[in-house]
C-alpha cells in the first residue's frame, strides 16, 4: 500500500509538470503567433504605404527575421536549461516574450516618430525571437524527459499541442474582436495593441506557475558530466545534429504553409473575407491541434520512423495539388476542407518531430541539441517561407512555391528512410540503463 501510494504520487507530479510545462508553452506561442494573426490589421501603422501586398511583405519580414533570433535563443538556452537545468530556461524564455509583447502593445506608430516604430517592433521581435530559440528545446526535452517511456510520444505530441493551441488562441481574440467588441476602423486604429497586452499579462500567469516545476530526474543523474550544453559538445554529435536539421526542413515549411501563410493566401489568394479567413484558419487549427495526441499515440505504438516516412511520402506527392486547389477553391467550406486534407499528412510531422529530436542527444547536450540545429532550419526555411510565398506572388509565380515546399518535403524524405527509429534506440532509455 504503501509503494503504491508512493507510485501514485510520483505519477501525480510527472503529469502536473508536464501540464504546466504545456501551458506555459501555449502562452509562449500565443505570444509570437498573435503578430502574424494581426498583422493584417496594424501593417499600416508602420509601414506606410498604399498598397496592400507590400506592406504585408514588410510585416511578414519582421516576421521573419524575428526567426533569426532563434538560433541565438537556442544556444544562450541551451547553454542555461543543459547547465543549470530545464526550469531554469524555461522560466527565463517566458520572462522575455512577456517583454517583447508588452514592447509591441506600448510602440507607437510610424505617424508618430517615424522610422522608430518599425524599429521599435523589429526590436520587440527580435527579443522574441531569441525567447522561442530557448523555449522550444527547453520544454521538448522537459516533456519527453518527464513522460512516462511507453507513452513519451502522446505525451510529447503536446509541444505542437499547445504550440498550435497558442495560434487558435490568437485567432479567437480576434474573433471576437472581429465580431463582438470592435468595429474594423478601431480594430485597425489601436484595437491591434489589445492581443499583445494580453498575452504579455498571460506570459506573467505562466512564469509565476513555472517556479513550481520539478527538474528532470535525467538532468539531475547527469550533472558530472561537462561541457554540457557547449558547441563543441553538440559537434562531436555530428550525424545526430545532421538528423534535426534534415528531419525539420520539410516539415517546418508545411507547418508554417498551414498556420502563419495560410491566413495571408486565403485573403489574398483565394479572395476569402478577413471573417471567412479568420474562420477557416481557427477551425482547421482545432483540426490540427486534435490530431497531435493521436498520431503521438500512434507513433508509442508503431514507432517514429514509420509516420516520418508517411508524412514525406504523402507530403511529396499531395503539396502541389491540395495548394492548388485550396488556391482555386471559392467556397469557403471547400477551402477548409482541403486544408484540413493536408494537416492530416502534416500532423504526421507535427506531432512527433519533437521527441524524435529528444531522443536522439544524450542528457548532457539534450536542450541544446533538439534547439540549436532546430531553430537554425526553422529560421532559414520556416520563418522565410510566408515572405518567400509573397515574393512568388509578388513577381506573378505563386504556384512556384507549391514546389519549393514539396521539394523541402522531399528532401526530408531522405533523412527519415535513413534514419534509425528513435523509439527503438531511445537515448533517454538507454541512459537509464547505464
Amino acid at each position: 500500500m504503501h509503494d503504491a501510494a508512493i507510485n501514485l504520487k510520483s505519477e501525480a507530479a510527472r503529469l502536473r509538470a508536464i501540464l504546466i510545462g504545456s501551458v506555459g508553452n501555449l502562452v509562449e506561442w500565443y505570444d509570437f503567433y498573435v503578430y502574424s494573426a494581426f498583422s493584417l490589421y496594424f501593417a499600416d501603422s508602420f509601414f506606410p504605404g498604399e498598397d496592400p501586398l507590400a506592406q504585408m511583405m514588410s510585416a511578414s519580414g519582421v516576421f521573419a527575421l524575428g526567426f533569426l533570433m532563434r538560433p541565438i535563443g537556442a544556444y544562450v538556452f541551451g547553454r542555461i536549461g543543459d547547465g543549470r537545468g530545464r526550469r531554469a530556461a524555461l522560466m527565463l524564455s517566458v520572462l522575455l516574450m512577456c517583454l517583447g509583447s508588452l514592447l509591441i502593445a506600448l510602440a507607437p506608430t510610424y505617424a508618430t516618430i517615424g522610422v522608430g516604430a518599425p524599429a521599435t517592433l523589429l526590436l520587440a521581435r527580435l527579443v522574441q525571437g531569441v525567447s522561442l530559440g530557448g523555449e522550444y528545446g527547453s520544454s521538448a526535452t522537459y516533456l519527453a524527459e518527464m513522460a512516462h517511456p511507453e507513452r513519451r510520444g502522446f505525451y510529447s505530441s503536446f509541444q505542437y499541442v499547445t504550440m498550435i493551441a497558442g495560434q487558435l488562441l490568437a485567432l479567437c481574440v480576434l474573433l471576437i474582436l472581429q465580431n463582438v467588441a470592435l468595429d474594423a476602423q478601431a480594430l485597425r486604429d489601436w484595437g491591434w495593441r489589445i492581443p499583445f497586452a494580453f498575452g504579455a499579462l498571460l506570459a506573467i500567469v505562466a512564469l509565476v506557475m513555472r517556479r513550481d516545476l520539478v527538474e528532470t530526474p535525467a538532468f539531475k543523474a547527469s550533472r558530472a558530466e561537462r561541457r554540457r550544453g557547449s558547441l563543441s559538445a553538440l559537434l562531436a554529435h555530428k550525424r545526430e545534429t545532421a538528423t534535426v536539421v534534415g528531419l525539420t526542413l520539410g516539415g517546418t515549411i508545411a507547418f508554417y504553409v498551414y498556420t502563419t501563410y495560410m491566413q495571408k493566401f486565403l485573403k489574398l489568394s483565394v479572395g476569402l473575407s478577413d471573417a471567412e479567413t479568420t474562420w477557416i484558419a481557427a477551425g482547421s487549427l482545432l483540426f490540427a491541434l486534435c490530431l497531435q495526441p493521436i498520431y503521438g499515440a500512434l507513433s508509442d505504438r508503431v514507432g517514429r520512423r514509420p509516420m516520418l516516412i508517411a508524412f514525406g511520402v504523402l507530403g511529396t506527392i499531395f503539396t502541389v495539388p491540395l495548394l492548388t486547389a485550396i488556391q482555386n477553391a471559392r467556397d469557403a467550406w471547400i477551402a477548409f476542407a482541403l486544408i484540413c486534407c493536408a494537416w492530416l499528412i502534416v500532423a504526421l510531422y507535427t506531432s512527433i518531430n519533437a521527441v524524435v529530436k529528444a531522443e536522439l542527444f544524450p542528457a548532457a547536450i539534450r536542450v541544446t541539441g533538439v534547439a540549436l540545429p532546430y531553430a537554425a532550419t526553422v529560421s532559414l526555411f520556416g520563418g522565410s517561407a510566408e515572405y518567400v510565398a509573397l515574393w512568388f506572388k509578388a513577381h506573378g509565380h505563386e504556384s512556384w512555391f507549391f514546389f519549393y515546399a514539396s521539394a523541402a518535403i522531399f528532401i526530408s524524405l531522405i533523412v527519415y528512410a535513413t534514419m534509425p527509429d528513435t523509439k527503438k534506440n531511445s537515448r533517454i532509455e538507454r541512459e537509464k540503463e547505464i
